[in-house]
């Protein structure tokens, strides 16, 4: 079952980038004390009370007016409605109730989705305690004061926003279903790809990059396969907020890639890789979902015989971390290889839900270090006792060493790059978890 997701939202400078630091447990956001100044990293993986999740952290508004920062509350708060299992709305007893928070107030409560109202910034009870019922007027239940820069009330907090999140109930009878999330910035064709493989305009399609505003899922099924695509939607474009519209389109791809099993990394052949492209996959690697890497507008790019190994090496080049990941040039707009996804759908998924015996692993890691003896360190060498399989979606492994100071990266991709030539994992990445045998 996907994990939930948690969406902060709310004006800037309320706090919601130090809540966010907090909950994640380690300083992600770029945290200063002007407003809208959140950059790269706004997801984190966190946990509560065994509760695993994904939070959001929907910062890095600059607004230029009121108005701006209006239409830009409008915009966020539009995203964490339709991403989010859980919004937390982030309120500043310093400041007050102001008409701003009102008005995002009301977007939220039409939603119908669980909103914990968090009024943060209550370091001195003494002086602020009586300024928190004021806050019941936006209609959202009880306020839960709490000081994020402090750590005070982060616990209560939690553990309303845990008591919100969906029951795993459902999902058993559609196990033999693949989710397959279509990523990648706006404008590369996304919903072009969708739409030809339903053969219907199900979705939206224009020039204008992040027409797709809301999230759309399609079932669809071939060859006796049944399939889910989730078409990870853009927003409209508004004037002065492009860096807030690449930012939209990663908080779309972070929620439709927690909810997938097969992400389908979408690339522009005319524009090339951009830095975006690379935040954007890079969300799909750190969840541990399979990966194929689709160059799209093939038919629209003049060929000789290097252009396809120039841009495949380009990909290895900037896609670095996703050397596992297949490659297929395609036309969402002519069909060119559409068909051909499917296979490579079938075979990423397999491989992302591959078990390994215990006895095979280790025949493969004696040879391994018979062929490359593990590293020494001042003398000390590191010893590898046995390796076994603990998980799949991504496989997982458990390497028992004498000393866990002592596997380094590079021995460890030594490692990876051994069990992928004896058992494939093409298309999913491999995750490693070091103890030390006393352990």
């Amino acid at each position: 079952m996907s994990k939930p997701i948690v969406a902060i939202v709310g004006r800037p400078n309320v706090g919601k980038s130090t809540l966010f630091n907090r909950i994640a447990g380690e300083r992600i956001s770029i945290v200063e004390d002007t407003p809208g100044v959140t950059r790269d990293r706004i997801y984190a993986d966190a946990e509560w009370l065994d509760y695993n999740f994904t939070l959001i952290d929907t910062g890095g508004l600059e607004p230029e007016s009121d108005d701006e920062m209006l239409k830009n509350m409008y915009s966020q708060a539009e995203i964490a409605i339709s991403s989010a299992d859980v919004i937390v709305f982030v309120a500043d007893v310093r400041s007050g109730m102001v008409d701003a928070d009102m008005q995002v107030a009301n977007i939220l409560r039409k939603s119908g989705k669980p909103i914990v109202l968090a009024v943060n910034k209550m370091d001195d009870l003494a002086k602020f305690g009586m300024d928190i019922y004021e806050f019941y007027q936006l209609g959202l239940g009880d306020p839960f004061g709490v000081s994020a820069s402090q750590m005070l009330g982060l616990g209560d907090l939690l553990d309303e926003v845990v008591k919100h999140f969906p029951q795993g109930d459902k999902g058993e009878e559609d196990e033999d279903v693949i989710k397959v999330a279509v990523i990648g910035k706006p404008n590369v064709g996304k919903s072009s790809l969708i739409n030809r493989i339903l053969g219907e305009e199900r979705v939206i399609v224009s020039d204008v990059a992040g027409t797709t505003r809301d999230a759309i899922d399609s079932e669809y099924e071939y060859e006796g396969q049944k399939y889910v695509f989730i078409d990870t939607a853009g927003i409209r474009r508004k004037s002065k907020i492009r860096e807030n519209v690449e930012k939209y389109s990663i908080i779309r791809a972070v929620a439709a890639v927690e909810r997938a099993d097969v992400c389908i990394m979408m690339i522009n052949a005319e524009d090339g890789i951009s830095d975006q492209d690379t935040k954007v996959a890079g969300i799909a690697h750190e969840a541990g979902k399979a990966v194929i890497i689709a160059v799209n507008k093939w038919d629209k790019i003049e060929k000789d015989n290097k252009t396809l190994n120039k841009f495949t090496k380009d990909i290895e080049a900037e896609f670095k971390f996703l050397s596992y990941a297949p490659k297929i040039f395609i036309s969402a707009a002519t069909g060119q290889r559409v068909t051909k996804l499917f296979e490579l759908i079938k075979a990423v998924n397999e491989n992302n839900s591959l078990r390994i015996s215990t006895g095979m692993l280790n025949d493969v890691l004696i040879e391994a270090m018979a062929m490359n003896q593990p590293p020494a360190e001042k003398g000390r060498p590191l010893k590898i006792y046995y390796i076994t399989q603990v998980s799949v979606k991504p496989p997982t492994f458990v390497l028992f060493v004498n000393d866990t100071e002592l596997l380094h990266f590079s021995y460890k991709r030594y490692i990876e790059n051994q069990l992928r030539e004896a058992f494939g994992f093409m298309g999913t990445p491999i995750h490693f978890i070091a103890r030390n045998r006393k352990e």
